[in-house]
């Protein structure tokens, strides 16, 4: 890692020069250019001989003070605007301490030094929201590769998690765009722009964890893992059973944030392992939530919310002990009962007392943590501080674990994520008939894809030729140009995605989520400068325009593959009325040789990708629908099911027509291998598909 802060130093002695030693100078040596105001007679003087010695250098000394306050004026300005851009940030970070303080007063001093033009230095590389064992390691001057190999944690804008937990939060993420794939309903071919709801992006904390885990994502894992899947050695699960001890109060500055991360690690392990629980009590859970607690309530089946201490010690007592399996889906229940140990969080506002205590105190401490929101003078008290470390206040020389600390708006975005995992409970299943498919009816905000250009004829080796579908490639002729930065290839294909342009702040936020973006700035300008000279160095041309905070891919220098498959889009969509579609809809399937930026796992893709991804299985559907052989439909839906091979109604499709060809073997045998993709990525194909394919084989055969 290169050491910056001797040159951070210097530039901060250089400021305090140009602040301090003019007026010294001025001050000291050349002395003040005047010594009180003027009498009369020096005026008179001064009206019939202006030009003197005394004159002219009273002057020149009136002009350097003038520029000296011009230099003053603009530090301090440039300072107080630096200041009001971080200040929303800094409150909502933890105190730092007094070497991540040094520290970061010298990367302003490097800052305003730049902003004031004496010194060149170029930003420093950020670093990924990724912390290297605590939260005051979280300094964005480090070097990026050292985030990157840390296995300690992620931090993130509103807290801290253990390495484990994010990556349980990076694959629930991962699970949800899986289950949106899923469910997904093809519609008749339409524009470039889509306005699916399902297509809104995840929130910030969960793609700030994504992009901090980018290098190393975790593989979804199946949803009926045993209780003890992870190695745990008892009913508890590892993510929970390394938390606070079997019965624990906590107090301190992080006290309830601990509690959330609590909450967020006690659901994303019961995801996993379906013998286990967390209860809360309701005052408590709006005391971590807020407002928001009533909703997320709804949409999170394994948290059991309680309205008294009485009833949360019963619904602990019963899980732990076996009277009840409260989360388990009933085709679990019956022989395999008793093997699948049961494991119970609960969480409180308030010290039990009396018969409730009593019920808590002979619960077994292997299948159950007790958690109160507050002292406990009946259990061990743990003081958290803001970074999530926990100290006992009677044993001053210990120092217990690290727990995940969340605010209550981090806290809300991972429940989000969380909810979005399970498919809907109320969520009708239609009857399980030939082509029974729903169209696209509810309507979010519009998609930032904007009106993609139509492909300009190119000249031969006189254009530069972007290839994001599929692995993204920059190319001149035939010669691929490398790009050295993987930021200033995300930035290429983001402005692919986006050929209206994009301002700065669309930029960082994309490429840089969770960071602040008043940091990331000038590491954006640098990464696009250096691009810009790559390419130029390379043909000579110009690849990105700037224009009022704009920057836009130049449509005269360059053609994009994913600009020609848009137009091919926006082409069958006004060719529906024609009567020869087929030709558009397979233009549109041809056009698309992968996905985009195929393997690249920046979280900003994910809407986009599956935008791209859907036109195609639309052309796919189309295509098969206007078919009359249906050997030809079912080869139609078998290159579908191969651009997505974990979309639900592609396979109902193609077992429709694999049912009008009499091929009952067949269509055994793609739901077997469907129903064995999507279990280990942890998905269920629901009882839709189940129910279709044993109404399609009796259909085949009769006599079954």
């Amino acid at each position: 890692m290169r050491l910056r802060w001797p040159r951070q130093v210097l530039s901060l002695l250089f400021v305090l020069l140009l602040l301090i030693g003019p007026p010294a100078v001025l001050l000291f040596v050349v002395d003040p250019p005047m010594r009180g105001w003027p009498t009369g007679q020096q005026v008179r003087a001064w009206v019939e001989q202006p030009l003197t010695e005394q004159t002219l250098a009273a002057a020149l000394t009136v002009a350097a003070w003038l520029v000296w306050l011009v230099l003053a004026y603009t530090v301090t300005v440039r300072a107080l605007a630096r200041l009001r851009a971080g200040a929303a940030w800094l409150r909502r970070m933890p105190l730092p301490t007094p070497l991540q303080a040094t520290a970061s007063g010298m990367a302003g001093a490097a800052v305003l030094t730049v902003s004031a033009n004496t010194a060149t230095a170029a930003p420093p590389e950020p670093a990924l929201p990724i912390a290297a064992g605590t939260l005051d390691s979280r300094n964005h001057t480090a070097h990026l590769d050292a985030y990157r190999r840390s296995d300690d944690g992620v931090a993130v804008s509103g807290g801290w998690l253990s390495r484990e937990v994010a990556d349980q939060v990076a694959a629930a993420a991962a699970l949800v765009w899986l289950r949106r794939r899923l469910t997904y309903r093809p519609r008749r071919p339409g524009p470039p722009a889509r306005e699916d709801p399902d297509l809104a992006p995840l929130p910030a904390t969960a793609t700030a964890v994504q992009a901090a885990l980018a290098d190393h994502p975790p593989t979804p894992q199946p949803g009926d893992a045993t209780p003890d899947g992870d190695g745990s050695s008892g009913a508890m699960p590892a993510l929970v059973s390394g938390l606070p001890a079997p019965r624990v109060g906590l107090t301190g500055a992080g006290g309830a944030a601990a509690a959330r991360g609590l909450l967020v690690t006690a659901l994303l392990t019961a995801r996993r392992h379906p013998a286990m629980s967390l209860v809360v009590t309701r005052t408590a859970l709006a005391g971590l939530l807020g407002a928001a607690a009533e909703e997320l309530q709804r949409h999170l089946p394994r948290l059991q919310v309680v309205s008294s201490l009485d009833e949360a010690v019963q619904a602990v007592d019963s899980r732990t002990r076996g009277h009840d399996r409260h989360g388990l889906d009933e085709s679990r229940r019956g022989d395999d009962l008793p093997d699948a140990r049961a494991a119970a969080v609960l969480i409180i506002d308030e010290p039990p007392s009396g018969a409730a205590a009593q019920r808590l105190a002979v619960l077994p401490p292997a299948g159950a943590t007790v958690v109160v929101l507050g002292g406990w003078p009946a259990a061990p008290t743990w003081q958290v501080d803001a970074a999530g470390h926990t100290h006992d206040p009677d044993r001053p020389e210990w120092h217990g674990p690290r727990l995940c600390v969340l605010d209550a708006q981090a806290a809300i975005d991972l429940l989000t994520v969380i909810a979005h995992t399970d498919p809907p409970s109320d969520q009708p299943t239609p009857n399980p008939t030939p082509h029974a498919v729903q169209q696209s009816r509810p309507r979010v905000p519009r998609q930032a894809t904007g009106q993609d250009p139509r492909p300009r004829p190119a000249a031969p080796g006189h254009r530069l030729e972007l290839r994001v579908l599929g692995n993204p490639m920059l190319a001149f002729g035939d010669e691929p140009i490398a790009i050295r930065r993987t930021a200033a290839m995300q930035a290429l294909v983001f402005l692919a995605a986006h050929p209206d342009g994009a301002d700065s702040r669309d930029l960082v936020d994309a490429i840089w989520p969770g960071l602040p973006r008043h940091s990331l700035t000038g590491r954006l300008y640098t990464t696009l400068s250096e691009l810009r000279g790559t390419v130029r160095a390379a043909c000579g041309l110009a690849i990105v325009d700037h224009t009022d905070d704009r920057y836009r891919l130049n449509p005269d220098h360059l053609d994009v593959d994913l600009w020609r498959f848009h137009a091919a889009v926006q082409h069958a969509a006004t060719a529906i009325a024609k009567t020869n579609t087929t030709i558009a809809w397979q233009a549109i399937i041809d056009a698309y040789p992968g996905d985009l930026a195929a393997g690249r796992p920046w979280p900003w893709l994910d809407p986009v990708r599956e935008a791209t991804r859907r036109h195609v299985i639309d052309a796919h559907i189309a295509l098969a629908d206007a078919a009359s052989d249906p050997h030809h439909a079912l080869a139609v839906l078998q290159q579908g099911i191969r651009v997505d091979p974990y979309n639900a109604d592609l396979h109902m499709r193609a077992m429709n027509v694999l049912a009008a060809l009499g091929d009952h073997d067949a269509i055994a045998e793609l739901h077997g291998t469907y129903t064995r993709r999507l279990s280990d990525a942890g998905l269920e194909p629901g009882n839709e598909v189940h129910d279709m394919a044993a109404w399609l084989n009796k259909a085949v055969t009769p006599g079954r």
